[in-house]
């Protein structure tokens, strides 16, 4: 039978874990894909857990909130926030969409975000878009 595996130095493994402030009543958690390819260290996991009313309404408010507040080298797009431009499309509990039009309390339980997949990553949820704007050269 023929196994399909990421090569060993492809593997996420498991990161840093970042609680919730004191005092947080009602949390959300948030597991993101961090690569640093400068490191030369493989991909991880890192569990953030944010308190749900700091998160925001959006998938994106929390990652903005993540950099701002818990880890500012958390690295992702942005640009419009109105679902027009792409630029912070992202896999999300397993789909490609935008984090700008993902509702945080339209996922159940944790919360993960990867890049888009079958593109290379340039750092944590930043994928290389140079083939795809290629294709409109």
């Amino acid at each position: 039978m023929t196994e399909f595996r990421l090569p060993p130095s492809s593997r996420p493994v498991r990161g840093a874990t970042h609680p919730a402030p004191a005092g947080a009543r009602e949390v959300r958690t948030f597991r993101i894909y961090r690569f640093d390819p400068d490191s030369g260290a493989n991909p991880r996991i890192d569990t953030f857990v944010l308190e749900a009313k700091s998160a925001g309404p959006m998938v994106l408010d929390a990652l903005i909130q993540i950099k701002a507040a818990v880890d500012s080298t958390l690295t992702f797009r942005r640009s419009c926030r109105e679902g027009i431009c792409g630029s912070c499309a992202m896999n999300i509990n397993g789909l490609n969409c935008l984090a700008c039009t993902t509702a945080t309390d339209d996922l159940a339980g944790e919360v993960r975000i990867y890049p888009l997949p079958h593109m290379p990553v340039v750092k944590d949820l930043v994928p290389d878009l140079s083939t795809f704007y290629a294709q409109y050269a």
